[in-house]
């Protein structure tokens, strides 16, 4: 039996991946651009020829759909392969908004290719990740991180690259987790129906490209307030899409827009902060280094919890 462990973080993105143009592969509708998260992490360990089958997240064993993800995954590596045993533990909430899914398979494709005695380079992880879950391609590297649309019909050129290191900028994440809680409807589920039934999302994937060149140009000039309206503006436009499916998609709670209401306070007082959410009810503040604090403080009044995370490194294998 050979095993690996691999550490990997969530990302966050900027310019938002929301809807597919291919379900069965994870190849997106549009092209984004994220942040790798410290402080933030997942830790999965991979036995290659265990004695049967195993899945354990946090502690706890999972079978049935959730199971069946994580192993058809490992099929993908090697559909010959023996019993594996995935043994992942994450130490932050898993499907809360919080691009859980995207550190766990970029840390599950680490580790058991790995375990299976392969040396795939980067992008093919990048491409192997995204199969698992769309937004793991872009948590293969640490950093400022873009993940290309492609046009390819099997996905080969769907895959993350590197825009700049994490010490690329002095910036923060603040997160404020307004509820841990699992959200009522999954990712998946949300952007199918939401790519079916809004009459918006049309218009959300064709603003994308020039959003992304825009926050990409914003990056390279560390231009906090050029980035921060390409940012917010791509928030807003991927949740109207959900708002306006149907039936709604809605996971914004009265802490979400009290946290966004205090965002908006702030950049009137001179701070330059700027919002971000995924999909679901927790609020993402981009920040100057010397003014994370101040923000997180502010936050603090509307959730239940606030982190203020540096941008994040590499992953690592063990």
């Amino acid at each position: 039996m050979r095993s690996a462990t691999a550490t990997a973080h969530p990302n966050i993105a900027l310019i938002k991946y929301w809807g597919k143009r291919d379900a069965a592969l994870n190849l997106p509708a549009v092209p984004s651009l994220s942040i790798t998260l410290d402080g933030f992490r997942t830790e999965t360990t991979v036995r290659w020829g265990a004695p049967a089958d195993l899945v354990q997240i946090d502690g706890r064993r999972v079978e049935g759909k959730e199971a069946a993800r994580v192993l058809a995954f490992l099929d993908r590596i090697d559909p010959a392969r023996p019993p594996v045993e995935v043994l992942s533990q994450n130490n932050f909430p898993a499907a809360a908004g919080l691009a859980s899914s995207a550190s766990a398979f970029a840390a599950l494709a680490l580790a058991a290719t790995a375990a299976a005695g392969l040396q795939p380079d980067r992008q093919a992880l990048s491409v192997l990740a995204r199969q698992g879950s769309g937004s793991a391609a872009r948590s293969l590297w640490g950093g400022w991180v873009v993940w290309d649309r492609g046009e390819r019909p099997d996905g080969l050129d769907s895959h993350a690259w590197p825009l700049a290191p994490a010490d690329h900028w002095d910036l923060r994440l603040v997160v404020a987790v307004v509820s841990g809680s699992r959200k009522p409807v999954g990712s998946t589920e949300g952007m199918i129906r939401t790519q079916q039934t809004s009459p918006l999302f049309p218009a959300f994937v064709a603003a994308a490209p020039e959003r992304l060149r825009l926050a990409i140009q914003a990056v390279q000039d560390r231009d906090l307030a050029a980035l921060g309206e390409q940012m917010e503006r791509s928030t807003y436009e991927m949740h109207a899409t959900m708002i306006s499916a149907w039936p709604p998609v809605r996971y914004w709670q009265e802490g979400t827009v009290a946290c966004l209401r205090t965002v908006e306070e702030l950049r009137a007082q001179g701070v330059g902060a700027w919002s971000t959410m995924d999909a679901g009810p927790n609020v993402k503040v981009l920040c100057e280094a010397a003014q994370a604090e101040g923000v997180a403080e502010r936050l603090r009044e509307h959730a239940a919890r606030v982190e203020v995370l540096r941008i994040g490194g590499e992953p690592r294998v063990e």
